[in-house]
């Protein structure tokens, strides 16, 4: 079984900067791909980076220029780095994780409770 642990989030001004943090830990496996998803009130949940085991990324063309994804294999972490913030951006961020069970052989996906990023104007 594999936890997902977020941290990072908060309160911030228009303009701030903030970076989650992902930490994955448990049964051993092999990540594959880490993404972050966010859902604002009222809406649906929406991809906004991705970051594969080759290091591949992807951003939703909102946050494009201003958020930057990053892992770090040793720690089985990923990051968002969140700059030039906008109100937004508020929302909840889930971390989300597929990986490869090396005990079961099987992909598997996980995802993060939700951390809480508040953009004030």
């Amino acid at each position: 079984q594999v936890q997902l642990v977020e941290s990072g989030g908060g309160l911030v001004q228009a303009g701030g900067s903030l970076r989650l943090s992902c930490a994955a830990s448990g049964s051993i496996f092999s990540i594959n791909t880490m993404n972050w998803y966010r859902q604002a009130p009222g809406k649906q949940r929406e991809l906004v980076a991705a970051i594969t085991d080759r290091d591949s990324t992807n951003y939703h063309d909102s946050v494009k220029g201003r958020f930057t994804i990053s892992r770090d294999n040793a720690k089985n972490t990923v990051y968002l780095q969140m700059s030039s913030l906008k109100p937004e951006d508020t929302a909840v961020y889930y971390c989300y994780v597929r990986l490869y069970n090396t005990r079961s052989t099987r992909v598997e996906a996980y995802w993060g409770q939700g951390i809480q990023v508040t953009v004030s104007s």
